[in-house]
């Protein structure tokens, strides 16, 4: 039950924490031009952005709580279950972010969902 509820918070907040940092840079918009004071201007707009934090705080509990299932768990079964992040993060594009995900990005989705279930068999 626990390596199950880890899995599931490194999952969650991890992919949580990437759709907030993206909410965020998506409120900044893109550097333009390159240069040295376009990009210190971007980065000051960008730590104001409380969204950029929870962000942060959200992916570092999901490396921590990652550290922390590697610590008891076989590699082998963590780092496949893991990547039920994708399907978390296209889920989170389309409802959240409201992005367009195209059917092969759908069809990745559903290959990587049926890679996990074939490691869990075991």
């Amino acid at each position: 039950m626990r390596l199950i509820l880890f899995i599931a918070i490194v999952i969650l907040t991890g992919t949580a924490g990437d759709l907030a940092v993206s909410h965020a840079m998506k409120q900044i918009g893109h550097v333009s031009p390159i240069t040295p004071s376009a990009i210190f201007r971007f980065l000051a707009l960008a730590f104001q952005m409380v969204w950029l934090w929870i962000g942060i705080a959200l992916m570092a509990t999901g490396f921590f709580s990652l550290l922390a299932l590697l610590s008891w768990a076989d590699v082998s079964l963590v780092v496949p279950a893991t990547a039920l992040s994708y399907v978390a993060g296209a889920l989170g594009a389309k409802f959240l972010l409201n992005e367009h995900v195209t059917p092969a990005r759908w069809a990745g989705v559903l290959l990587v969902c049926l890679g996990v279930a074939l490691i869990s068999m075991s």
